[in-house]
């Protein structure tokens, strides 16, 4: 997942006050600072990456030879700054290099860097034509996450798409305040998952019985067209639509999916899923509107209680899923024209959305395996 963190040096506190509450109200909760620690861990839990001890990232590099300060080996294994990374990383510590391209040279020292370090934080002068290509290909298959030093928005969106991968993450040092929202809706932006949903025909819908449903409250609001996706089978799943709607029986509840039996699958950040049982308060879940867009929801409460279940069967092309869902009137899935419809009104041959998933699953990760599920 991509990330952006913030950096407000250079500035009165109360403007770097204002700053980093804006970058926190966002979303961006990693700030790197140096001279107001103490104050900035009042404002909020966040995580501080800092040279000051007790930081929960240290970072290496500054006043040293990453910023220039230092003259650079011509021997890098003999890099103070190196030393330091791995002096730390005996401590059990998170560690994060940070580097100026100020020549070659710091470019050789940020790709031996990023051996070794948790984190690489790379500032350029001019990203068009800093080797930022470079660096991000010299370092595929290494553990370090590669972070690019940006000003705004514009270079915060170029550095996260240099070549295919681009970096992890931004380290945004902003001018302006609106520039700290439009990275965030930035990151929500590229974050955020498109799955691309399919219209299944129902084949068969019956009562079953009771058993134990699982009704997820989140700390969104979803819109009309909006559910999650849940089901029975790794391989497809239904979008059970919020309760967004009002009824004539119970008021609507845009923040909740009576989603379906506590064995039933929902899809989560990653591409991963979760047993309805598993989740808990604080757990993430990802809502899909009827165009297959998904965004990252909070988990706010889980209620499971008995209910009377509905046996829901739909097929798509020869492939046949399943799920269970409450057999109530507010209950509902999301047909073919996005809108919500009742699993007290379907009925066979009606189009429903479902997303089919090309890949198997194993503890809930998608995998290449043919598995069959009844």
């Amino acid at each position: 997942m991509k990330f952006a963190w913030i950096m407000a040096e250079g500035n009165v506190w109360d403007k770097k006050k204002q700053f980093i509450t804006t970058a926190l109200e966002s979303g961006i909760d990693h700030i790197v600072d140096f001279t107001d620690v103490d104050n900035i861990r009042k404002l909020g839990n966040l995580k501080l990456i800092s040279d000051i001890e007790g930081s929960d990232v240290v970072l290496v590099g500054r006043n040293s030879e990453g910023d220039g300060t230092l003259i650079i080996p011509d021997d890098l294994r003999e890099s103070k700054d190196l030393a330091a990374v791995n002096r730390l990383i005996r401590r059990d510590k998170k560690v994060a290099a940070y580097v100026e391209i100020l020549s070659k040279k710091h470019e050789e020292l940020a790709a031996l860097l990023g051996k070794d370090a948790d984190y690489l934080i790379l500032l350029g002068r001019d990203w068009k034509v800093i080797p930022l290509e470079n660096i991000i290909a010299g370092l595929q298959g290494e553990k370090v996450k590669i972070i690019a030093a940006v000003a705004d928005y514009d270079e915060a969106k170029l550095a996260l798409e240099t070549m295919e991968h681009g970096t992890d993450g931004v380290l945004l040092c902003p001018h302006e305040i609106s520039q700290i929202k439009k990275v965030a809706e930035l990151m929500e932006k590229i974050q955020s998952e498109n799955y691309e949903l399919k219209a299944a025909t129902i084949s068969k819908v019956e009562p079953v019985g009771i058993g134990d449903r699982v009704c997820v409250d989140t700390c969104s609001m979803m819109q009309l067209g909006e559910g999650m996706l849940v089901g029975s089978y790794s391989q497809g799943l239904f979008l059970v639509h919020s309760e967004s709607m009002e009824s004539e029986y119970v008021a609507s509840r845009p923040f909740r999916v009576n989603a379906g039996p506590v064995h039933a699958y929902v899809m989560t950040p990653g591409n991963k899923t979760k047993y309805l049982s598993e989740l808990e308060t604080g757990d993430e879940v990802l809502t899909v509107d009827k165009e297959g867009n998904s965004k990252v929801a909070i988990v706010g409460r889980v209620k499971i209680e008995k209910r009377p279940l509905m046996l829901v069967e739909g097929e798509y092309e020869g492939v046949v899923l399943r799920t269970l869902l409450q057999n109530a009137e507010t209950i509902r899935l999301v047909s073919e024209d996005g809108k919500p419809i009742s699993v007290a009104d379907l009925k066979v041959g009606d189009k429903i959305m479902i997303y089919l998933d090309p890949n198997a699953r194993h503890f809930g990760m998608a995998i290449e395996e043919s598995i069959l599920e009844k």
